[in-house]
């Protein structure tokens, strides 16, 4: 049996200027982090004949070709692997829809477990960009590349999306206490429901196409304060950087009206007059997650847990995808 697993991940600035339809005419930067939530899949060999897919669903075909989950279809077409003879399961910690990277999480470890079955070692960089060719090339998803790359590689990672469609990969400079407080003072809790990003990304990436200059410049904006987080991280300026969450947040509520609705605003409200700095929702927006960074953590924890907001405690993964069993 062989079992992988690929971590979520948390954006913490740049968002959205990971897409191709913005990052292919203007470049894109982001800083995301791993965290220790994970998909994991698992692959074994069987004596039946058909291929079993086991997700939210049971399938059961001759060939992987006639899958109907288009990412495991094409992660075993790509890898030239008709599937016959084994058992594929998946499984998560957190629910997909909301907003942590579940769809380039799977991928990662999908193929992950493919190459180790054919016993094809993989680095990162080329794990990152095969799943990013079957959510994108081969599925036309509308989605960017953030997080298929940090599922790969792990850590408090930047990322610059050139307009030729290579990627520059650094870990984030700064100090371990920097780190030890951020990690502490980020705090994640659900808002009880998931939705899918398709809709929302399928709107800017649209936008985006069309020279749609409202868009366009809400994204630069959100470039700029993406590396004036960087900076601020780098700093030690963990104030700052909470500061320049809020920013973010409010200019991209202005994305689409989807982004948010009147419970996340006045859940984002009762936070800040808890002791959160700034925060946003995390991901592509309309629900999942809300983060926000604090210097007062059993005060926000307090109000937004009387708000009914579950917390979901998290460290950052520095290990990125990896074979667990095999």
């Amino acid at each position: 049996m062989i079992i992988t697993r690929s971590p979520l991940r948390i954006t913490l600035g740049g968002g959205g200027t990971d897409l191709p339809s913005y990052y292919r005419e203007h470049d894109g930067f982001l800083i995301a982090a791993a965290i220790d939530k994970y998909i994991y899949i698992t692959i074994h060999q069987t004596f039946v004949e058909d291929l079993i897919v086991k997700y939210s669903k049971l399938e059961r075909v001759p060939f992987a070709k006639e899958l109907d989950h288009p990412i495991i279809r094409e992660a075993f077409n790509l890898m030239g692997n008709n599937g016959q003879f084994l058992e594929v399961t998946s499984m998560a910690d957190i629910p997909a829809g909301t907003g942590l990277g579940s769809s380039g999480s799977f991928t990662t470890a999908l193929i992950r477990a493919l190459h180790h079955l054919h016993k094809r070692p993989v680095n990162a960089a080329r794990l990152a960009e095969m799943a990013c060719d079957v959510e994108i090339n081969r599925l036309h998803e509308p989605v960017g590349k953030q997080d298929q790359y940090i599922s790969a590689y792990g850590g408090v990672t930047c990322f610059n999306f050139n307009k030729d469609d290579t990627v520059a990969v650094s870990p984030l400079h700064c100090s371990e206490e920097t780190l030890h407080n951020l990690e502490d003072n980020l705090l994640l809790f659900f808002t009880g429901y998931s939705r899918p990003a398709a809709q929302i990304l399928k709107e800017q990436d649209t936008r985006s196409r069309e020279g749609d200059k409202e868009i366009t410049n809400n994204l630069h904006f959100v470039k700029e304060i993406g590396v004036a987080s960087l900076k601020a991280l780098e700093a030690g300026d963990l104030r700052e950087f909470g500061r320049l969450m809020h920013e973010h947040w409010e200019h991209k509520k202005r994305r689409s009206g989807s982004m948010s609705n009147s419970s996340v605003d006045e859940w984002y409200a009762l936070a800040r007059q808890n002791g959160a700095i700034g925060g946003k929702l995390v991901g592509a927006g309309g629900g999942g997650f809300l983060m926000f960074y604090t210097e007062d953590r059993m005060r926000l924890r307090h109000a937004m847990t009387q708000a009914g907001l579950k917390e979901v405690r998290f460290r950052f993964d520095f290990e990125g995808s990896k074979v667990l069993v095999g």
